[in-house]
């Protein structure tokens, strides 16, 4: 009987601490109480971004007059300029980390004189570069999702036509540029960049990209001498804009 008291007074403690306990949670402020998991973090799949793009060449074209022999190497005579145009990209997330990016958009350049052939319009092109990386995106920086990338770039060249414009330039003589054409090239491309993600779904978007693009040049002066030549453009794409992801 005496252990049968006990054992009912220790029954009844444990169950007065407990209701206790539960009276005091419920009381609790919410700063204090176990996170409740509102949203579940991305996983991965498609993303759009919108952005401005700054394409900025390097300014080296060297040519060959061939009919001039050793004398007509133009070493750094021409430049290309820069240019701001819109431009899409279409990104696939294997993984939150892991993505594949596809950029979109048609820029259009002028091709000048320089050193020797200062002040002559050498033509103008259009340039379609689609670029392909592979991405690692870092996700533990919570908002903040920096990324590096490398790929490969084909690029188009359409609408090339030469200046047909004629400049007396320093060489003593009037040039016009009656044709000029770009083949079209492969360049590797690297990158780095950041998103900001706003929300799940919408951020703001960083993007610097390099690649190491070179075009064999062919142009015509006076509608008689063959120019051939090397065009060094080496862009750097510098892009800023929105992102969104489904």
């Amino acid at each position: 009987m005496r252990r049968t008291t006990t054992d009912l007074l220790l029954a009844t403690a444990a169950v007065a601490a407990l209701s206790v306990t539960a009276a005091s949670a419920a009381d609790l402020p919410a700063a204090y109480k176990a996170p409740v998991v509102v949203d579940q973090p991305w996983t991965g799949g498609w993303q759009v971004r919108a952005r401005a793009l700054a394409v900025l060449p390097k300014d080296s074209v060297d040519l060959n007059v061939a009919a001039l022999g050793a004398a007509g190497n133009l070493p750094d005579t021409g430049s290309v300029s820069n240019t701001v145009i819109p431009e899409i990209d279409i990104s696939y997330y294997f993984t939150p980390n892991i993505a594949a990016e596809l950029i979109l958009g048609v820029t259009p350049h002028k091709v000048r004189g320089e050193g020797r052939l200062a002040g002559l319009d050498i033509g103008e092109t259009w340039l379609l570069p689609p670029t392909l990386t592979l991405q690692y995106h870092f996700t533990n920086f919570g908002a903040f999702q920096p990324y590096i990338g490398a790929g490969v770039n084909y690029t188009v060249f359409f609408n090339t036509s030469g200046a047909n414009t004629t400049t007396l330039v320093p060489l003593g003589v009037p040039v016009a540029v009656t044709s000029l054409s770009l083949k079209n090239s492969w360049a590797p491309a690297v990158q780095i960049g950041f998103d900001y993600m706003l929300n799940k779904n919408v951020g703001i978007n960083f993007d610097v990209k390099y690649l190491w693009l070179s075009s064999d040049v062919t142009a015509t002066l006076n509608n008689a001498l063959a120019v051939t030549g090397k065009a060094n453009l080496d862009p750097l794409l510098i892009g800023g804009g929105v992102t969104y992801r489904f």
